[in-house]
């Protein structure tokens, strides 16, 4: 008697992975903003040295100044990792 014919199972292709769609370039005022924070920081530093003995509200704030100076520096820093 003939062999019946073994029928052959396609070789298992997994799916394809789906791919986030790439981001698109940041909108033109996330740059204005993070290099403004970043300078508003470098300004509150620089105005601290020079002029805080003269400035009441900064001479009532102390060694807060330059938490508040540094502070505004990182978080500009921290943005440039958000911008495409």
């Amino acid at each position: 008697m003939p062999k019946s014919k073994v029928r052959r199972k396609p070789a298992y292709t997994p799916p394809p992975k789906a791919r986030p769609a790439p981001a698109g370039p940041s909108h033109p005022a996330y740059v204005v903003v993070m290099l403004g924070v970043g300078l508003l920081g470098l300004a509150w530093l620089v105005v601290n040295y020079l002029a805080s003995e003269s400035i009441p509200f900064m001479q009532d704030l102390g060694p807060w100044n330059f938490l508040i100076g540094f502070g505004l520096i990182v978080v500009s820093l921290l943005m440039t990792m958000k911008w495409r």
